[in-house]
């Protein structure tokens, strides 16, 4: 069975980068009816956030992302931790390091005087003497001293490294805590993960985690690194360039399968297909696919993709989401009308709810330079011309063929440009140029408030 996992620090929001890594896991997990797990690592007491931890959880139910069990937290399986480390001391394959400060300090400026990589010099390795008083000694792994660490990658291909670059690393410190690369490690074994897929900034934490591995009799998982996001100038994403919190971008009016879409093909492909459903995600996913090289954000890329999600949303569904912008129109008899005229206009779920607003609430004001643009000598005269042929014709305009009849009607009965009429308009319904077509607007609002409408702008004129 394969199982996959997400293990985020929650030291802070999740950003789109690990939502990518949790995607990725899930989709080859749900692929192959295998389990998904999350583990939360939060053995860094200091920089821990319960809120943090919140916020992972909140954002994997807004895109949907179930996983398997219970999450499972590491600072409540110390214990575990500890009897690992006392059994590879009893065997031989740690031990106690006495080395203070002040002397690893010394050692790696004499060796970055010589030009040489700091590393610990593994001095206590086979210690028998005498421990110094007053120095808490951490625990260190015998590192191989000869040979090659090799492992397959996913993505990378194979990948070996000389043992000689691996020292004798820390993986209890003197307090007695557990360190980063021996708990991963312990905890992958135990939960039975059986596929790693993260990003390559832990490409080389990988080795020390094989050491661990080896050290204690476990089966190696299938790694896989996935090169990093970069923005569209080829650098580190930053907050600005869009790694911010998942969160903010339901904030910001994105659907959660829109941004499902964009993250998938942030490094894996399959053809030239561009929009695909959850389903064909987790039929298509194969980290055999996922692209060596970096990938790049584009939020052109995202807006399109949001903006296609908005359009083939039912419109009960949209009408429930844009509850969270202020828009309460589940019982509003136009619900069909209104939503089909504004979402092809909206590329986000703030830009269709200010739509949707603009219609119906009437203009308080005016834009000065549309206003000046529309208004001319004959104006009052044509809007007075029109709102009487609303009139004649109210019992009989029901939709915007309707209503567009009527200003057909007008047009040709005056010979005028159709500019004469919708452009003032426009401004009357809206108070701009912006927003739907002109007889979907009115078929929503209906002849009175259309008419009520025209008349504030004819008494200012």
């Amino acid at each position: 069975m394969i199982v996959t996992r997400f293990a985020p620090s929650p030291t802070g929001y999740l950003h789109i980068g690990g939502l990518r890594t949790a995607l990725f896991s899930w989709l080859w997990a749900r692929r192959n009816n295998g389990k998904f797990l999350l583990r939360i690592e939060d053995t860094d007491m200091a920089r821990n956030s319960e809120e943090a931890t919140k916020a992972i959880i909140k954002a994997f139910e807004w895109v949907g992302m179930d996983y398997d069990g219970e999450a499972v937290y590491q600072s409540k399986r110390f214990d575990i931790y500890k009897q690992y480390i006392d059994q590879l001391l009893h065997e031989g394959k740690a031990y106690h390091c006495y080395m203070t400060k002040e002397e690893l300090d010394s050692l790696r400026e004499a060796q970055m005087a010589r030009k040489e990589r700091p590393r610990y010099d593994g001095r206590y390795r086979d210690f028998t003497g005498t421990p110094p008083s007053g120095v808490e000694p951490v625990v260190r792994i015998k590192a191989p001293l000869d040979g090659d660490i090799c492992f397959k990658d996913g993505v990378k291909g194979d990948i070996c490294i000389a043992s000689s670059e691996v020292d004798d690393f820390i993986i209890a410190r003197s307090d007695g805590t557990p360190t980063y690369n021996f708990v991963v490690a312990i905890d992958d074994a135990l939960m039975g993960v059986t596929d790693v897929i993260r990003g390559d900034d832990h490409l080389y934490n990988t080795p020390k985690q094989i050491v661990v591995y080896n050290a204690l009799g476990f089966k190696l998982p299938r790694f896989s690194h996935l090169a990093m996001i970069n923005n569209e100038e080829g650098k580190k994403l930053s907050k600005r360039d869009g790694a911010t919190d998942v969160m903010e971008y339901k904030t910001n009016g994105f659907l959660s399968e829109a941004l499902l879409n964009f993250l998938v093909r942030l490094g894996w492909s399959h053809g030239d297909q561009e929009i695909f459903s959850i389903e064909e995600m987790k039929s298509l996913f194969d980290p055999q696919n996922i692209n060596k090289s970096a990938s790049s954000y584009n939020l052109d890329k995202l807006l399109w993709l949001n903006s296609h999600y908005i359009k083939n949303t039912p419109n009960d569904k949209l009408a429930l989401m844009l509850k969270d912008f202020g828009v309460h129109i589940e019982g509003h008899d136009k619900l069909e009308l209104l939503l089909d005229a504004t979402k092809e206009r909206g590329k986000t779920l703030v830009e269709l709810s200010q739509q949707i607003t603009l219609i119906l609430n009437a203009p308080e004001s005016y834009n000065e330079k549309d206003y000046k643009k529309a208004i001319k000598e004959d104006t009052k005269t044509i809007l007075n011309d029109f709102v009487v042929l609303l009139r004649a014709s109210q019992d009989s305009l029901h939709l915007p063929c309707d209503y567009h009849a009527v200003l057909e009607k007008l047009v040709n009965a005056k010979e005028i440009g159709f500019g004469k009429i919708g452009q003032p308009l426009r401004v009357a319904l809206l108070g701009s140029m912006t927003g739907a077509g002109l007889d979907e607007i009115m078929a929503i609002l209906g002849v009175n408030e259309t008419v009520k409408r025209i008349d504030k702008l004819l008494s200012t004129l």
